[in-house]
């Protein structure tokens, strides 16, 4: 490639995220040929290494009035982002948020000016990370989530964990580390774990019975605390080396365990559930003062009556598990549907749960209902809210759940447009936080999973792979199943579009433009990454949230500029998903 250099004594404001140097900014790189794309381009014996770039774009010439600066950015001939018109003196940085491969081991980054451009494209600076594979395997989520909950109960501050938090060998032994309380649940999600030394602390309470069912464990030394009651029979068994002295409370059979009052309850729990067969979703309307009617949204737990049994199968009610509406009973966060309360008279059992007036996503994507076409910033915190829902679902509630039933029609919108995820009807716990295999594979058409849907499999993952194909919705407002299309599933479409690459023709129409290129093509990015067939390339809640909150930043820069529509930086995404800038 052919370039000429050229400088500017004046200073480049890099107040981004990346803060390249201020020298490299004073200087810029222009092709020789004007009309030729200005390229970089380099080759790899590995075809398929993986970069994530960092270009550093800054108008640092004097146009004159009738001149004009505007290019595209492409990687290997498909185009990226733009059109791109510099600022003046003040920096732009294009980055890649996932990893980009090159055609057969040949990678070309150009930038091409526009029709209307009268100069030539412009870099100030380039940077290009290779992807390194590690050896081993990468850390389990669960693993990860549970480690953080059991340092938060015993306050564990004088563990500073950088990098893997599953790696210090501090954590490993917590042996002498003031342990006060009970055995924390969040043990039980590590899965993996052989050792648990939990020795000379002060804990109390009883072993729990979950420890007999973390399969891997082959040590646990509980020496030396002021733990009470019997030892689980699951834990007597060959192989594992349990220490328990010191626990003068402690015994190994149920004759030192005082009558447990779940016997007593049982029968009566037992009867409470029998009685309740039935569970139908319905809409409460309760008379206020003044004959005004309130509609509440519940679940109605009803009697075993065969008119009612009648009635509701005739309006098509689903039909709940008592362990399913338990779940409401498990889940409290600002973005989920929360229960109100509920009903109890005779034989009959309401659950009720807040009303949202306004709608569901879905209606407020197309317009139906009279609802309002939401812009882009309040989809993308729509979104947010949502996957923070998605993210409690997984990693704060023990053991963690799987929705199962990710969709628009799935989230809902209070008064102020804040989204709340409803309908668990489907959801399933994880005991440990591990895959299950589920023979009744459940879920809507065009949100499923497909490698859910192939092998059974049920992940935390499933949710990720729904929750891209409801970004890819609020991005495009296209159907999910178009059957109508070649590209029939939303998926299909919007790749097929990519590879044109026109950002136009994938946003929803509804927009009207008026949103940030930026922020659009990352949000795309992410939907897709989200939505790939192979769950292991998937990204978690946690990342994904990360995600929107830089492409809502980006989105509200604009409109805090007086809705420029000169591009704004790309901020720098969570650090497990892509490398900082240097």
């Amino acid at each position: 490639m052919g370039c000429t250099q050229i400088s500017n004594a004046k200073n480049v404001d890099n107040s981004n995220s990346y803060r390249p140097p201020e020298i490299a900014l004073k200087t810029a790189v222009t092709p020789t040929n004007s009309s030729e794309p200005l390229t970089i381009q380099w080759s790899s014996e590995n075809p398929d290494e993986k970069y994530y770039y960092y270009a550093h774009f800054a108008e640092i010439e004097d146009l004159q009035a009738n001149e004009t600066r505007e290019f595209n950015v492409t990687w290997n001939g498909i185009q990226y982002y733009g059109p791109l018109v510099p600022r003046r003196q003040i920096i732009n940085t294009i980055s890649s948020s996932s990893p980009r491969t090159c055609d057969g081991g040949k990678c070309r980054f150009q930038l091409i000016r526009t029709d209307k451009s009268t100069r030539p494209p412009l870099l100030n600076a380039f940077e290009v990370y290779t992807v390194i594979q590690f050896p081993q395997s990468e850390t389990d989520e669960s693993d990860v989530g549970a480690i953080v909950r059991i340092a938060e109960t015993y306050a564990l501050s004088r563990i500073n964990w950088q990098g893997d938090p599953c790696v210090p060998q501090q954590f490993r032994n917590l042996s002498s580390s003031g342990l006060a309380g009970t055995i924390a649940a969040a043990v039980q999600n590590l899965t993996q774990l052989e050792t648990l030394d939990l020795s000379n602390n002060n804990l109390t309470g009883g072993v729990p019975d979950f420890l007999g069912n973390m399969k891997a464990l082959l040590v646990i030394n509980l020496s030396r605390n002021n733990l009470t009651g019997s030892i689980p029979q699951a834990l007597q068994r060959e192989g594992l080396k349990l220490l328990v002295e010191g626990n003068p409370r402690l015994c190994f059979s149920d004759s030192c365990k005082k009558p447990h009052k779940k016997k007593i309850i049982v029968p009566i729990v037992a009867s409470v559930a029998s009685a309740a067969i039935v569970i139908a979703v319905l809409v409460l309307l309760l008379v206020l003062k003044k004959g005004k009617p309130a509609i509440l949204q519940g679940l109605h737990l009803l009697p075993r009556t065969s008119s009612m049994n009648a009635t509701f199968a005739e309006k098509n009610s689903r039909r709940f598990t008592y362990s399913e509406v338990d779940l409401l009973l498990r889940v409290h966060h600002t973005n989920l549907v929360s229960l109100v309360g509920y009903c109890y008279e005779g034989d009959q059992l309401a659950l009720v749960y807040e009303f949202l007036p306004n709608g569901d996503l879905k209606q407020h994507l197309s317009g139906k209902g009279g609802r309002s076409i939401i812009n882009w910033s309040t989809r993308l915190q729509i979104a947010l809210e949502a996957a923070s829902g998605l993210e409690y679902l997984h990693i704060g509630c023990t053991p963690p759940m799987v929705h199962r039933d990710v969709k628009t029609a799935n989230i809902l919108l209070d008064a102020d447009l804040k989204a709340k995820l409803a309908d668990f009807g489907l959801s399933r716990s994880f005991q440990g936080g591990v895959e299950s295999h589920d023979t009744a594979v459940a879920g809507t058409l065009g949100y499923l999973d497909p490698e859910y849907h192939s092998s059974g499999r049920l992940g935390e993952k499933s949710d990720v792979y729904s929750f891209g194909i409801v970004l890819l919705e609020m991005i495009t407002n296209h159907p999910v199943i178009n059957q109508t299309s070649e590209s029939s599933h939303i998926t299909q479409w919007v790749g097929f579009k990519l590879n044109r690459g026109d950002i136009v023709e994938i946003m929803d129409p509804n927009l009207h433009k008026d949103y940030d290129f930026n922020s659009a093509w990352r949000a795309l990015e992410l939907a897709m990454l989200c939505a790939n067939p192979s769950s292991s390339k998937r990204p978690s809640m946690s990342q994904v949230i990360h995600e929107i909150k830089e492409c809502l930043a980006c989105a509200k820069s604009v409109i805090g500029k007086n809705l420029e529509l000169e591009p704004q930086e790309i901020m720098s995404s969570d650090t497990s998903m892509v490398p900082m800038a240097r």
